[in-house]
């Protein structure tokens, strides 16, 4: 992972750049703990922690740190050090400084947290932070991840203003403790524990704490954390607690994940290979809990960016499978969601009568845009009858995709929706693939010529319509189309030459 995306991760409070001479693409390969009383054990790659030393007195490590290749060095600091800026310049080392209220135990159990992220290539993808600032977007507020016993395993980014109790979450430390004791005292742990309802806290003013709604994280009856979200300058959102309830259920993979890696390794190509046919129905049910016999469908995603930072496009395309899965957790407990090279598949099992699947497909595109600001395409196979029969739902949603990414235009659609268009984009995909099947004559037509012809033959010969499609005369468009056949010595009485010179010239 590079400097730049385990700095975004972290962030205020906790951590501020000071200087990058090398740069922010560096990557960082672990995190390691320099004591000023040890010999320095620093490999390249590593970013070091300091502790025992602050200020002007971490001088020496910043410059053996450098030494020895580490890309990055954490200080904590009280104010502004020249000397350690112009130290960390002079060895080629990145200076973090560290706000001196965090607990350094805190902060490097945060900094592995975001390097042990899994690898975006199946079900679970992105990393906890990036979860984080996905609810965030989604539910309009500022969001920490805990764990059962209350330690901030992640959190969100944030503009807004931050009440006590986040801050000090945050840096690893206890929140005030008459507001504990209330939550305490008003049953809200027992609630969170208990299973999967959102429960609404109101604000404290006079404790400095702020509105906030929180859910539990569940593996089955197994509590593993909770999702507390702060509401910030502006209201929560109208889909808050929806997302809220998607959320946690797609946060439980990533805590089961960490618990059970073998498992979760399995679990990660599960989707894949049920639509590569490697895996049966039988067995994908059977780990998700969802009922093979019941009607189920695939939604692809494909992202429309075309960044050539290519750290920021994989930020963002982290950031939206994040988006992705806790939609689509939210409408079914068992989805499951996979990356296969530039696209993300979605499968819903379970599916009850008349599911309105394009309904949701729209409100994660919708919600992609507004956002995150990512374009993006999506296509909803048909609702197959059973979990075995996916693989045909897949390929729809693929065919409807492929069209859209040569000549559909179209955000969202199914193949029961634009299945004329589909077709003759595939067949155009033929014929652009095999240059053999041409009709040279036609390639004597210029750019205006072969419009014209094309408007002309799609209009069925109704010379007014296509000339109105192309903001020209009518007698200009029956001048066009003679010159045109005298060009080519194409015959458009002829009802075949007609029909494979509309095919040539919408290739074109």
């Amino acid at each position: 992972m590079s400097l730049q995306e385990v700095l975004m991760a972290l962030g205020d409070p906790l951590v501020e750049l000071q200087v990058a001479p090398r740069g922010l693409d560096v990557a960082v390969l672990d995190v390691v703990i320099m004591d000023p009383d040890d010999v320095p054990d620093i490999r390249a790659g590593d970013l070091a922690l300091v502790i025992g030393a602050r200020g002007r007195a971490a001088l020496p490590l910043v410059r053996a740190a450098g030494a020895r290749g580490a890309v990055a060095v954490a200080v904590k600091v009280d104010g502004p050090v020249p000397q350690l800026r112009q130290a960390a310049v002079d060895a080629g080392v990145a200076l973090v400084a560290v706000r001196p209220e965090v607990r350094w135990e805190h902060l490097e159990s945060l900094a592995r947290a975001v390097l042990t992220a899994p690898a975006d290539n199946g079900e679970v993808l992105g990393d906890l932070f990036a979860l984080a600032q996905t609810i965030a977007s989604l539910t309009g507020g500022i969001v920490s991840i805990e764990d059962t016993s209350s330690r901030v395993l992640a959190y969100s980014r944030s503009s807004d203003e931050v009440d006590e109790l986040r801050r000090l979450s945050i840096l690893g430390r206890q929140g005030p403790e008459p507001y504990l004791k209330m939550l305490r005292d008003w049953g809200v742990y027992q609630l969170l524990r208990s299973g999967e309802e959102v429960v609404r806290i109101d604000e404290r003013p006079e404790l400095g704490i702020r509105r906030r709604i929180a859910i539990g994280i569940h593996a089955g009856p197994t509590p593993l954390g909770t999702i507390w979200v702060q509401e910030g300058d502006a209201p929560l959102t109208e889909q808050a607690e929806r997302a809220l309830l998607g959320a946690a259920r797609v946060t439980a993979l990533h805590l089961v994940q960490r618990r059970n890696e073998p498992t979760a390794a399995f679990r990660e190509n599960l989707l894949a290979s049920l639509l590569d046919g490697r895996t049966d129905a039988e067995s994908v049910a059977g780990q998700i809990g969802a009922d093979p016999g019941k009607p189920a469908a695939v939604v692809v995603f494909t992202s429309r960016d075309e960044s050539a930072d290519r750290t920021q496009a994989e930020l963002r395309r982290a950031e939206l499978t994040g988006l992705i899965s806790v939609h689509a957790a939210a409408y079914r407990r068992s989805a499951l969601v996979t990356q296969v090279g530039a696209r993300t598949y979605v499968l819903l099992p379970d599916l009850p009568p008349g599911a309105q699947l394009l309904s949701l497909t729209k409100e994660i595109v919708t919600t992609a845009r507004k956002h995150i600001g990512l374009g993006v395409r999506a296509a909803v196979g048909s609702t197959v009858s059973t979990l075995d029969e996916v693989g045909v739902s897949r390929q729809e949603a693929d065919r409807v995709l492929d069209a859209m990414g040569r000549d559909l235009d179209a955000d969202v659609a199914t193949l029961a929706d634009v299945r004329s268009r589909v077709l003759v984009s595939e067949t155009l995909a033929l014929l652009a693939a095999n240059p053999r099947v041409r009709d040279p004559r036609l390639d004597k037509l210029d750019g205006e010529l072969g419009r014209s012809v094309l408007a002309y033959l799609d209009a069925f010969g109704d010379v007014r319509s296509a000339a109105r499609v192309l903001h020209v005369h009518p007698n200009t468009l029956r001048y066009r189309v003679r010159r045109a056949a005298e060009v080519s010595g194409v015959d458009l009485d002829d009802p075949l030459q007609r029909l494979f010179a509309q095919l040539q010239l919408r290739l074109g």
